[in-house]
């Protein structure tokens, strides 16, 4: 299996904020700009604690392993948590994702 490239600095988080190419619904909002492929997941405080915040990362996580054959290369993502996804499970979320990127034209069927 292979190991999914994060975004790890503040750096590379300004780089995508920077171009501020983003969609949103009522789970998830996503970034992306030309990169290296990279995905970013970001979940404040505000949606819970850290039990709940981890979950909505591994969900994430997990949706992004699953497509990531559909996903472009060249874009770097980042994926925001809002307060509703903290009660969803792992379908809602998924769908939530492939939306924004299909709306984005970073997922291609």
């Amino acid at each position: 299996m292979r190991n999914i490239d994060s975004l790890r600095t503040k750096e590379e988080f300004d780089a995508v904020y920077g171009k501020h190419i983003s969609c949103a619904d009522s789970y998830l909002v996503v970034y992306q700009a030309e990169g290296s492929g990279k995905i970013g997941i970001v979940c404040s405080k505000k949606v819970g604690n850290s039990v709940v915040r981890h979950r909505f990362r591994r969900l994430v996580r997990e949706a992004y392993r699953l497509n990531r054959d559909h996903i472009r290369k060249d874009r770097d993502i980042i994926v925001l948590a809002r307060n509703n996804a903290k009660n969803q499970g792992f379908t809602v979320i998924e769908k939530s994702l492939i939306g924004l990127l299909k709306r984005l034209s970073v997922y291609q069927n």
